[in-house]
């Protein structure tokens, strides 16, 4: 870890900007409950609460499904950008790339209820933004702490922004630490854990993991990591209590090409690594302090003794048939449901790994399913969303809906919504039985 006046000169609280209309609207309350503030949900787990949508919400039919159109909105977007939406309050933040070669970097405020934009601002990348062409230098997702939000790119450039577009600090790490970078671009979206962001930026060149105060915008602590690509993005991880302990706070989960690490945020401590060979596009997912790990198909650990603490990672079961490609894992109680990229969808037993079913859906897969009840809402490449009920015996599919462009982000659930967004367009999609 390090701290030092080099540090102290990087978080910068002005950077020339190519302001895009005024600021509109005050800050407003935040409704942290409905809130999806960051890559696959506020906890990293792609699951919205039952409430979330109503469970006789059905787009079986195409006119049902311009019907459930109709009662949100769709919004034009700037650039492009696998990057998901993410949800504060009644807005809606989205980042987006632009140019002939994406170094035009944007911020993109909607309001949740009417669609209206409330603010964009846009800069200019001062990293690398080479990148494979199927994705774009905005493909991390943007997080929010609920007052603040942390615009991440490929370039390695953050910017940190108030509710009300107001530019608080300004990070371009490139420059910080010029051998970062990747040919084929960089997706790990931000972690926001209390008051620290954690960036994991990991490359064939020069990799670092950087804790930066939310605040100040200065390194809280670095650590090298090792030189490998990797796209997963770091996750949330609450420690469950035993007997005789008391709580622990939040740590953040990292998962590399070469195992797993568990970090305290606020100070950087490295609590415990585990060596694994991994995945490194698909995220692992946590459920009740036990970790679903993409990893020789899906490892799934437990920590012995106090979480936090551990230093011994139990392996709950191994299956190498679960592949699970571009889509992280999703839990829920006792099922684990896994996605690959030619559109089978597997439902396990989370305790055993027994499979339960599996059901073939329609076409290539980049984004993450989202669960909310029983319903598990999954988009393909090409913009087709699929319903499928998983209360009963088998996985039945109950809806289509097509949006007509392609789509590699994944969805955001929050206040009865669901918001999808394509290289173009970004929707609001509302349940008929909310009107």
């Amino acid at each position: 870890m390090t701290r030092s006046s080099e540090h102290r000169r990087i978080a910068r609280p002005y950077v020339p900007l190519l302001w895009l209309g005024p600021m509109l609207l005050p800050s407003l309350l935040l409704l942290t409950g409905a809130d999806w503030r960051q890559f696959r949900g506020t906890d990293n787990r792609s699951v919205a609460p039952a409430r979330a949508l109503s469970s006789s919400w059905d787009i079986a039919t195409p006119a049902a499904w311009e019907a459930a159109k109709q009662q949100g909105w769709e919004a034009d977007l700037p650039g492009r950008g696998p990057a998901s939406p993410i949800v504060v309050g009644d807005r809606v933040i989205v980042t987006a790339s632009s140019g002939a070669h994406q170094d035009e970097l944007h911020v993109i405020c909607f309001d949740a209820k009417t669609g209206k934009r409330c603010w964009q601002r846009r800069f200019w990348a001062t990293g690398r933004t080479l990148c494979h062409p199927t994705s774009a230098v905005a493909a991390p997702t943007p997080a929010s702490d609920g007052r603040r939000i942390f615009a991440f790119y490929s370039s390695c450039d953050l910017a940190c922004f108030d509710l009300d577009g107001n530019l608080l600090w300004y990070r371009g790490l490139a420059e910080d630490y010029p051998r970062i970078g990747n040919d084929t671009g960089m997706s790990s979206s931000p972690l926001v854990v209390d008051d620290t962001v954690m960036v994991q930026m990991e490359s064939q060149g020069k990799s670092l993991l950087v804790g930066i105060d939310v605040v100040t915008g200065m390194n809280r602590w670095q650590h090298p990591r090792r030189s490998m690509e990797n796209w997963t993005s770091p996750v949330l991880y609450r420690p469950v209590p035993t007997a005789g302990h008391e709580k622990l706070p939040d740590l953040g989960l990292l998962q590399s090409p070469w195992g797993l690490t568990l970090i305290d945020p606020r100070t950087g401590r490295i609590r415990w690594q585990y060596e694994v060979p991994c995945e490194g596009i698909p995220s692992l997912t946590v459920n009740e302090g036990v970790l679903y790990v993409p990893a020789a198909g899906m490892t799934v650990l437990r920590p012995s003794g106090q979480a936090g603490h551990a230093k011994v990672l139990e392996v709950v079961w191994r299956e190498s048939r679960f592949r699970t490609d571009a889509a992280s894992p999703v839990v829920d109680r006792d099922r684990l449901y896994t996605l690959n990229n030619t559109g089978v969808l597997t439902c396990s037993e989370s305790t055993t790994g027994r499979i339960v079913w599996r059901l073939r859906l329609e076409g290539r897969f980049w984004a993450t399913p989202v669960l909310v009840g029983s319903r598990l809402i999954l988009v393909n490449s090409d913009g087709l969303v699929q319903v499928v009920d998983v209360s009963g015996a088998k996985g039945k599919r109950v809806g289509t809906g097509d949006f007509g462009e392609p789509i590699q982000a994944t969805p955001a659930v929050a206040d009865g919504s669901l918001y999808f967004r394509s290289d173009r367009h970004l929707w609001k999609i509302r349940p008929l039985s909310q009107r």
